[in-house]
């Protein structure tokens, strides 16, 4: 369903009675939440369950008359993600949507050919995978582990599509866009050359797509066994953090004590001092394998603004990699110093 066939399609106007009357093709809504999430998601998110239909309609009307060749999905569930995130912001969930879209086409070596079976290499090394029980507060726990990865075997970039396809997957459970995740990452064994992929060109894209790109809700960034080195490496991190996603940072070093004050041992792996047996990535990558249709979506490109064109924006990328690359000239002394 391109965005172009959506948004010249008549539909209704905020507020209107019955948006299924009018558009009988776009898959109806239906709300999965429990009574509590429901509640969390009134006082969290400002979501009203009354108001609901108005909202996604409010933010379809917006894309069509702002966005009208975006190519993006218009139907409730997938628009109800970015209101979740922002909070039911209007203006914010647009650009959210926007943003969501100019990352898949500015970035091609992460998003071209972009499904599970792509990135088969990554899934069975264990670089990432999602603890099999969510924690008290409903979150999913998404374990990182660099060490698993060789540089020698495939580019930073496969890992960065595999961590995608994980929150996708994860997205499209409404209990997840209310409650957010949770990340874990095992630094244990990374050594400076392997560090030295992951630059400031680099954690400026994710970063990005992290907090300004994908509806998500990330409440916490649990760090265990950083070495020294990591130093360097959040040097280049922080900068393109903000402060409120910085103060969600949480270094516990070899502490497991510490590690178990923010995810209790009863879901994490005896790896990390927990209850729950060891940790098993084969569950998680058999869902994600499982899922691949899910991903075989026909993205369209975004539509330049009328003030722009396609070589202001070459101009413009390549002017935020020279910046990126001479930062990075300026943090290798950091990193060596560090290790």
């Amino acid at each position: 369903m391109s965005g172009e066939s959506d948004c010249t399609r008549t539909s209704p106007s905020a507020g209107s009675p019955s948006d299924s009357e009018f558009l009988p093709d776009r898959p109806k809504y239906v709300c999965t939440l429990s009574p509590d999430l429901v509640t969390k998601a009134r006082e969290e998110l400002q979501e009203k369950p009354e108001w609901r239909l108005r909202d996604v309609q409010a933010l379809r009307d917006m894309v069509c008359k702002d966005y009208p060749s975006l190519g993006t999905c218009l139907d409730d569930a997938f628009l109800l993600r970015f209101l979740r995130a922002r909070k039911f912001d209007y203006d914010r969930a647009l650009q959210l949507l926007v943003n969501y879209h100019t990352c898949r086409r500015t970035w091609p070596e992460v998003f071209s050919n972009l499904k599970p079976s792509a990135i088969k290499p990554v899934l069975e090394s264990g670089f990432v995978t999602v603890l099999p029980h969510r924690d008290p507060q409903g979150r999913h726990v998404v374990c990182i582990r660099p060490d698993r990865w060789t540089p020698s075997n495939y580019p930073i970039t496969e890992n960065i599509r595999a961590i995608y396809l994980t929150l996708e997957k994860l997205i499209q459970s409404e209990e997840t866009q209310v409650n957010g995740i949770v990340i874990l990452a095992d630094y244990k064994g990374v050594s400076l050359s392997k560090a030295s992929h992951f630059g400031p060109f680099v954690a400026k894209k994710v970063i990005g797509i992290l907090q300004d790109g994908f509806p998500i809700r990330i409440k916490a960034v649990n760090i265990i066994n950083e070495p020294r080195i990591f130093k360097g490496i959040f040097a280049i991190i922080k900068p393109f953090l903000k402060e409120k996603i910085a103060n969600r940072f949480f270094l516990h070093g070899c502490d497991l004590n510490s590690l178990h004050q923010n995810i209790p041992p009863v879901i994490l792996p005896e790896e990390y001092g927990g209850t729950a047996g060891k940790l098993d990535i084969s569950a998680w990558n058999e869902l994600l394998l499982a899922s691949e249709e899910d991903f075989l979506h026909d993205f369209s490109e975004l539509v330049l603004p009328c003030d722009s064109s396609p070589h202001d924006l070459l101009v413009s990328g390549d002017a935020d990699e020279k910046q990126c690359d001479d930062s990075l000239r300026g943090m290798k002394p950091q990193l060596y110093y560090c290790y």
